[in-house]
């Protein structure tokens, strides 16, 4: 009976077994968690800057419609949105159209850059 006791005390615990596993959980689990933390991230940006730049769009085409030149047009977007974008301005027929667009960087790794544009129509005033 004696030697019963004694195997059973020897047995490995289930808490035995088990150690470490949450640590490998955690090691398997985090670097997907940091990529969808980096990917928030990312398109968080990529919307503000986009928004910024129909924003700025927005501001040409007010200014081109009120009767501004280009050069004036081009001051305004560019004010609004920032440096590092390019403004691009098209008459016709009594219309202007503006097109403001920037490169959001890569956040992520092996991800490359995403181009965001923003656009407005104005009729020109007469």
């Amino acid at each position: 009976m004696s030697g019963d006791v004694r195997a059973v005390r020897n047995r490995p615990h289930r808490a035995d077994r088990d150690r470490g596993a949450v640590t490998a959980e955690f090691a398997v689990l985090l670097p997907v968690v940091a990529l969808l933390v980096g990917a928030v991230v990312a398109l968080t940006a990529s919307a503000a800057i986009q928004l910024r730049c129909a924003d700025a769009a927005r501001a040409g085409a007010r200014a081109a419609a009120l009767g501004d030149g280009d050069a004036d047009v081009l001051a305004v977007a560019r004010r609004v949105a920032g440096s590092g974008v390019q403004v691009a301005v098209g008459r016709d027929d009594g219309w202007v159209v503006v097109t403001v667009e920037s490169t959001v960087g890569p956040t992520l790794p092996l991800v490359g850059g995403l181009t965001v544009r923003g656009t407005a129509t104005g009729r020109t005033e007469p």
